[in-house]
C-alpha cells in the first residue's frame, strides 16, 4: 500500500472514532442515589469525560481537514504561484 491509501484509511477510521465519540457524550449523565458519598464525583468526572469526548471530536476533525487538505493538493500538482520566482519572472512568460 502507498502512503495515499495508506492516510484515506486512517481518514476513514478517524471519522468512524469521531461517530463513536459522538454517541458517548450524547449519552445522558445518570443521577445515582443521593445517598450515595461519591455521587458529586461521579457527576464530575461523568461531566468532564464527555467534555473529553467533545474536545477529542473536534480535534480529530481539526487533523482529518488538514490531512484531506495536503492529499488534494498533492493530487492537484503544484500551482503557478508555488513556484519560487518573483512576480516579474513568473509574469515575463
Amino acid at each position: 500500500m502507498d502512503s495515499k491509501t495508506l492516510k484515506k484509511n486512517i481518514i476513514q477510521a478517524g471519522m468512524r472514532a469521531v461517530e463513536q465519540l459522538i454517541k458517548v457524550a450524547k449519552e445522558d449523565i445518570l443521577k445515582p442515589d443521593p445517598e450515595d458519598e461519591l455521587a458529586a464525583d461521579r457527576l464530575k468526572n461523568a461531566a468532564a469525560t464527555k467534555k473529553l469526548c467533545i474536545m477529542d471530536a473536534f480535534d480529530i476533525l481539526a487533523r482529518i481537514e488538514a490531512e484531506k487538505n495536503i492529499i488534494d493538493a498533492e493530487e492537484k500538482g503544484p500551482s503557478k504561484i508555488d513556484t519560487k520566482q518573483g512576480f516579474a519572472e513568473r509574469r515575463s512568460k
